[in-house]
């Protein structure tokens, strides 16, 4: 009895400093990245030395497991709680106000920091792989929360585009959320919930065929193929590890020249990715310029430009630099210039929405949260191909897009 008793305190004392460890990791992960944050950072934000973290996790990458890991078992419970809906609708709504509690709760200090998965891919073998096992389980159980007699006949790759979309759209609320008091997250999350379930449009809003489907009429070709290149190549690696693991090594080892090769064309790595998330926003502009050019209803303009950016995360032009990448910018200044940015072209997106109110394309609804979501699914289409691995360019279209636009409950497509 008395070796039980002794064994007790040691134990939670054990779990409370592995606890902190896996909170501070958490909140440096998503401030500097998983390769831009250090064991002996995350250990001083916590008084502890390097070693004392060692002790717990032998190196960065199993800890930054960890933390994945722990986010993924939220999101499962996340998951669980909203299956015990009756229906579809109100699975989704259940899901999406869990999340939105879950934000809120890490808002007020009432719940530790919670990773972000934008980094994930920064992970290496075999750590992805546990993780990837993980996520894979998760995504199924969101999955599931779509499975109803309405939806019997949605081909798989109809469940899981629209899966993805769903969660694409949850991991993109911390980047916006922080904008609105935390008490304000439930009403915003209802106000989600709507627009994900039921869509953008009026009721006599129809999802139309491209007008304009050449993508390439949003970055055409340039007068420096060689930097075209390693722009298309940074911006990869990027979103895969990061700005810290997007060394000049990997980016000159990805277009298989030498690193005399990498400076002949370019100054410096900063200079490059400021370059890649120029480029990103000269994309998303010139698809805006060309809807509005189009002409045509809000709805149909929005619609316009939506399409041609997922598309162009599917080309060879693509894809996109990930928004949430300005994270891990190593600079203050640049990630402000960067939001700055970043918002301008939302609140164009919004422009075009509260058009299509004023003309009757779009419904009531609030068209800056409704422009976030767009632009959060636009986001997310560059990682389709990893759950419906067959989408091509003009299906992900269909597949992804029309039901960001139509609603997840709305009818899928033939074509999808």
């Amino acid at each position: 009895m008395t070796a039980v008793t002794a064994r007790e305190p040691q134990t939670a004392r054990f779990q409370e400093k592995r606890d902190a460890i896996l909170n501070a990791a958490a909140a440096q992960f998503n401030a500097q990245g998983v390769k831009g944050a250090t064991l002996a950072g995350i250990a001083a934000s916590v008084g502890l030395v390097t070693n004392s973290v060692t002790y717990y996790y032998r190196k960065k990458e199993d800890l930054a497991t960890a933390c994945f890991l722990r986010a993924i078992v939220l999101f499962d419970g996340i998951a669980e709680a909203a299956a015990r809906e009756a229906t579809v609708e109100a699975r989704v709504r259940a899901f999406l106000a869990g999340h939105a509690a879950l934000l809120a709760a890490v808002a007020l200090g009432e719940h530790p920091p919670v990773v972000a998965f934008s980094d994930v891919r920064a992970l290496p073998s075999p750590q992805l792989e546990t993780v990837h096992i993980a996520y894979t389980g998760m995504f199924r159980r969101v999955r599931a929360l779509f499975k109803d007699e309405a939806t019997a006949h949605w081909p798989r790759e109809v469940r899981n585009a629209r899966t993805h979309l769903l969660l694409s759209l949850v991991h993109w609320l911390p980047a916006w959320f922080g904008r609105y008091e935390a008490a304000q997250y439930p009403r915003m999350a209802a106000r989600v919930a709507d627009i994900v379930l039921h869509g953008l449009g009026a009721p006599a809003a129809r999802w139309e065929a491209v007008a304009l489907s050449d993508e390439a009429m949003l970055h055409g070709p340039t007068d420096n193929a060689a930097m075209d290149a390693f722009l298309r190549a940074a911006t990869a690696l990027l979103n895969e590890q990061g700005y810290r693991g997007a060394s000049v090594d990997k980016i000159s080892a990805r277009l298989h020249v030498t690193k005399g090769s990498f400076y002949h064309h370019n100054d410096n790595k900063l200079d490059l990715i400021s370059a890649c998330f120029e480029r990103t926003f000269e994309v998303i502009r010139r698809a805006f310029q060309l809807a509005e050019d189009a002409g045509g209803s809000g709805w149909q303009r929005a619609g316009l430009a939506a399409r041609m950016l997922v598309r162009f995360q599917r080309s060879a032009e693509g894809p996109l630099l990930r928004l949430s990448s300005t994270s891990a910018l190593p600079e203050a200044a640049d990630r402000a210039r960067v939001h700055m940015t970043l918002q301008q072209r939302i609140e164009r997106l919004a422009a075009m929405l509260v058009d299509g109110l004023v003309d009757g394309s779009v419904r009531p609804l609030d068209t800056a949260l409704a422009a976030q979501l767009l632009v959060g699914a636009i986001n997310g289409a560059a990682e389709l191909h990893r759950w419906v691995p067959d989408a091509s360019e003009a299906s992900v279209v269909e597949l992804y897009l029309r039901p960001a636009f139509m609603g997840l409950l709305g009818e899928a497509s033939a074509a999808a």
